[in-house]
């Protein structure tokens, strides 16, 4: 049996030795200063209140003292003072100033960490004891994309029926605000056609989200049957904003088959696109639950292009770890019965 540590019977062996008495010292040292700093703060940190943890995850959130106190409704100076007195019972700064910006300090970083944890498991544990109360208290934050603001709040007004007691507040914008929400954890809930790729978390499908391509009713290729994609290479497209995960996925579709969209216009909305095409302006690919109302209508009609729809899925994401609470599993529940029974009726409806 040859030692870990025995390296003699290695060529070279006395530089071997030093590799690894170098290696030993460096392992040493870092497990004692990781070890002195969380000894240091786990001393000190029982200082802390509450309140200031929440203000200082807000303003770590934010990267900013005036944001920060004004989604707390305090004002700077009072937040200051706050994040200061924290500082002094965690022993080390928690923020660097440079110029304008700050940034999280080594100590800061871990105490977001922390604080992600505790009040993670503090509202979980709040919202378990209303559940064994048979309470119906505690809140719900979903943040969605602005595509399926036409079935998300509708859900969540017959949530809220049935658990009158939960405030809700519900966030609806671009793929680009969502993933800087949710790398924050700003929300309980983030409603997303496609995942994120570079943040870790678990993602539910709970419904089909077709892309569809849309023109008016009177376009020249409207009464046209199984349309080759090359077919739309002179179309004028109007598109999404750069980033949107609707243009992302048409642009990949047409790409794969050779097509560049030649790009007539871009909006920020399902809405000024919807309008734009209803103009005779262009043909879009849009999802096909933003644009019920104009088929039934007849001022929009879906063209029959080879390879659509585009099955993709709305997805229900939140960050890989996260401890759900009750009436967050109460909600995604919601999300799964409804939204079946909703697919249902748009498939009878094609």
């Amino acid at each position: 049996m040859v030692d870990d540590g025995d390296w003699s019977h290695l060529p070279g062996s006395n530089a071997w030795v030093a590799l690894w008495t170098i290696c030993n010292y460096i392992k040493v040292k870092y497990i004692y200063y990781y070890n002195l700093v969380w000894f240091t703060i786990g001393m000190s940190i029982r200082h802390a209140t509450l309140h200031q943890l929440k203000i200082f995850a807000a303003v770590a959130r934010h990267m900013s003292f005036a944001r920060a106190a004004e989604e707390l409704h305090l004002t700077p100076p009072a937040l200051s003072i706050q994040v200061r007195q924290l500082a002094e019972a965690v022993g080390q700064p928690l923020f660097n100033q440079i110029g304008k910006k700050i940034y999280l300090t080594p100590a800061g970083e871990a105490l977001t960490s922390a604080c992600h944890d505790v009040l993670d498991r503090l509202e979980y544990f709040t919202q378990e004891i209303a559940a064994l109360q048979g309470l119906e208290k505690g809140s719900l934050k979903v943040a969605t994309l602005s595509t399926a603001k036409y079935f998300i709040p509708r859900i969540m007004g017959g949530f809220c029926t049935e658990h009158p007691g939960v405030a809700t507040a519900l966030f609806i914008g671009n793929r680009e605000a969502l993933l800087e929400r949710l790398a924050r954890n700003q929300d309980d809930l983030y409603i997303l056609g496609q995942p994120p790729e570079h943040i870790n978390v678990v993602a539910e499908a709970f419904a089909d989200n077709p892309l569809v391509v849309v023109s008016r009713s009177d376009h020249p290729l409207a009464s046209e049957k199984d349309l080759e994609p090359s077919r739309l290479r002179d179309a004028p497209f109007i598109l999404r904003e750069p980033g949107s995960g609707t243009r992302l996925a048409a642009e990949k579709f047409f790409e794969q088959h050779g097509v560049v969209l030649r790009t007539r216009m871009e909006f920020g909305s399902n809405e000024a696109v919807k309008q734009t095409v209803a103009g005779g302006l262009g043909i879009a690919v849009l999802s096909a639950s933003t644009i019920h109302a104009e088929l039934a209508s007849g001022e929009l009609v879906i063209l029959d292009v080879r390879g659509f729809p585009l099955e993709r899925k709305w997805y229900a994401v939140y960050p890989a770890g996260k401890l759900l609470s009750p009436i967050v599993r109460a909600f995604m529940g919601c999300l799964f019965a409804v939204s079946a029974h909703g697919e249902k009726e748009w498939r009878a409806q094609e």
